[in-house]
């Protein structure tokens, strides 16, 4: 294990996919290497020498559903997005209705396709967080089905952050293992999770990330699953994706305690309104 990812676990993964179906998309992208001089912002395309774009991956498109919320962390849909994005991944970005969904930013994010409209054979089922919109979410009864419904026969279920309880909350992680946001992880057991203190965690065709900024590496990680390693290491080279924090502060076990103790002592009130949601979600599923 390095830098809290099983590469254990993702190498088990790649070895149970379709072996052709791998060499097909990695085929394809090296292939289109040639004559290609830099990559265009935000698609998963690059332009030669004439300005044309040339798709990398024009004939192996993972169908992704990622569920897009209101009061969602902008961050927890982006990073793994922009991973996506590049990688050429069928991005769908799914919600009741295409009306604009609100981020804790207050920057709203535009759903592509409804319930409804959205693929019922998806590749990657995603959940992103962000706790009050994850609060909503486990009382909903339209969210929960959808999610029920398109990850029971989705490749992958995944999720970062508190997704996670979302997808606890669908029924999709009972019996897994997963990881989530460091406050709210003592919520996992309540749907019968194996809570995991590391960055990203696979069990099986389950993959989650932990806090927002793990999205990022949940995406590369993913990424590597349908690409390959070399394809996904293009991806980080691509977004320069080397992380150097200024402080050593970005875990409860790396953080001072007293600051770790004053977070969880402010968010007494909204955990157990998690809590309190968590419980009676698995209340319905029981």
């Amino acid at each position: 294990m390095t830098n809290g990812i099983d590469h254990d676990a993702i190498d088990e993964a790649l070895a149970g996919m379709s072996r052709r179906g791998l060499m097909l998309g990695a085929g394809m992208g090296f292939a289109a290497l040639s004559g290609l001089s830099m990559v265009a912002p935000g698609v998963a395309a690059a332009h030669d020498q004439k300005g044309k774009y040339v798709d990398r991956y024009p004939d192996n498109k993972p169908k992704v559903g990622l569920l897009v919320y209101p009061n969602m962390v902008m961050q927890d849909l982006i990073g793994p997005l922009t991973t996506f994005n590049i990688l050429g991944f069928e991005n769908h970005l799914v919600w009741k209705d295409l009306s604009p969904v609100p981020t804790e930013l207050k920057i709203s994010v535009a759903p592509t396709t409804t319930f409804d409209n959205c693929p019922k054979d998806l590749d990657v089922l995603f959940a992103p967080g962000g706790t009050m919109g994850t609060i909503a979410c486990m009382k909903d009864d339209a969210v929960l089905s959808f999610l029920a419904d398109r990850g029971s026969r989705a490749k992958w279920v995944t999720s970062d952050c508190t997704g996670a309880l979302i997808m606890g909350a669908a029924g999709l992680y009972k019996g897994y293992r997963a990881t989530t946001l460091w406050n709210v992880m003592e919520f996992l057991p309540i749907f019968g999770i194996t809570p995991v203190h590391e960055r990203v965690v696979i069990d099986r065709n389950r993959m989650s990330g932990g806090g927002n900024t793990a999205g990022i590496d949940f995406g590369l990680t993913l990424g590597a699953v349908f690409r390959g390693e070399e394809e996904a290491k293009r991806c980080q080279l691509i977004m320069e994706y080397a992380p150097a924090p200024p402080f050593k502060s970005g875990t409860p076990q790396e953080a001072d305690p007293k600051m770790v103790a004053a977070i969880k002592a402010g968010r007494v009130g909204m955990d157990k309104m998690v809590k309190d949601a968590a419980e009676a979600a698995a209340a319905k599923l029981a």
